[in-house]
C-alpha cells in the first residue's frame, strides 16, 4: 500500500532538506527520485510542480513545494511530534524560518552568481547586502540554542540546512555562532539517517551512470 506522503526529490538538490524534515517527523513516506534532464521536466512531474524543481511533497493528494513550506506544513500536519512552535515560540519560529527562505536564500544565491547589489540597489532587495544578512543571521543563532528558543523545531531544519551548507562550502562566513549552531544539529539521528539515505541514492546513480 502506498504511503500517504510522497517525496519527489533528487539526492543532489534541496530535496535533502525535505528528506531531513521527513525523517524528523518519522511518518512512513515513499520517495520518487527524479532526474534533472528528463523526469523532472516531464509532463507527469510538471503537473505536480510546474516549476520543474524539487523537492515536492504530496500528502493525500495535496501538493506542497518549497523547503520552508514543507517544513512548516509537516510541523502543522503532525502536531503530536512536537516539531512546531509553542505560542511563545511562534514569532521567532516564523520570523527566522522565512528570513532564511527569503533574504538569506536570495543573498547567498546572488553572491554565488557573482551579483552584488550596490547601495542604491540594496534598497530594493530584501536582504540589503550580503554582509548585513550574514551578521543578522549570526546574531540570531548566537543568542539561543535553537532558532525559536531552547527547543528544536522544524524551523531549525531549514535554517540549519542553510547554515550547515554555508559552513561546509563557504557560502556563508565562518562565524563562531554558525559553527556552534550547526554542531548542535548535524549529529541529530534524523539528519544522519536522511544524509545516509541520500548519499546512498547518489552513489547508486553514479554507479548506474
Amino acid at each position: 500500500m502506498a504511503a500517504d506522503l510522497i517525496l519527489y526529490t533528487n539526492p543532489h538538490s534541496r530535496g535533502r532538506v525535505a528528506r531531513w524534515a521527513m525523517e524528523e517527523v518519522g511518518e512512513p513516506y515513499d520517495v520518487v527520485v527524479l532526474d534533472y534532464e528528463t523526469t523532472m521536466k516531464g509532463p507527469d512531474y510538471l503537473a505536480i510542480n510546474p516549476m520543474g524543481k524539487v523537492p515536492a511533497l504530496v500528502h493525500r493528494g495535496l501538493v506542497v513545494t518549497e523547503c520552508a513550506a514543507i517544513c512548516a506544513y509537516l510541523a502543522d500536519s503532525f502536531p503530536d511530534r512536537g516539531l512546531g512552535p509553542t505560542a511563545a515560540e511562534r514569532a521567532d519560529y516564523f520570523r527566522w524560518l522565512f528570513f532564511a527562505a527569503g533574504p538569506a536564500e536570495a543573498a547567498i544565491t546572488n553572491r554565488y552568481a557573482k551579483f552584488e547589489p550596490d547601495a542604491e540597489q540594496g534598497r530594493m532587495f530584501g536582504y540589503g547586502s550580503f554582509d548585513r544578512m550574514a551578521e543578522v543571521l549570526a546574531d540570531a543563532v548566537a543568542t539561543r540554542p535553537y532558532i525559536a528558543g531552547d527547543r528544536f523545531t522544524l524551523a531549525d531544519v531549514y535554517v540549519g540546512a542553510q547554515i550547515g551548507w554555508g559552513v561546509q562550502f563557504g557560502t556563508l562566513p565562518r562565524h563562531d555562532s554558525f559553527v556552534a549552531y550547526w554542531d548542535r544539529l548535524k549529529d541529530r539521528p534524523a539528519h544522519r539517517r536522511a544524509a545516509s539515505l541520500d548519499d546512498e541514492l547518489a552513489a547508486k546513480a553514479k554507479a548506474a551512470g
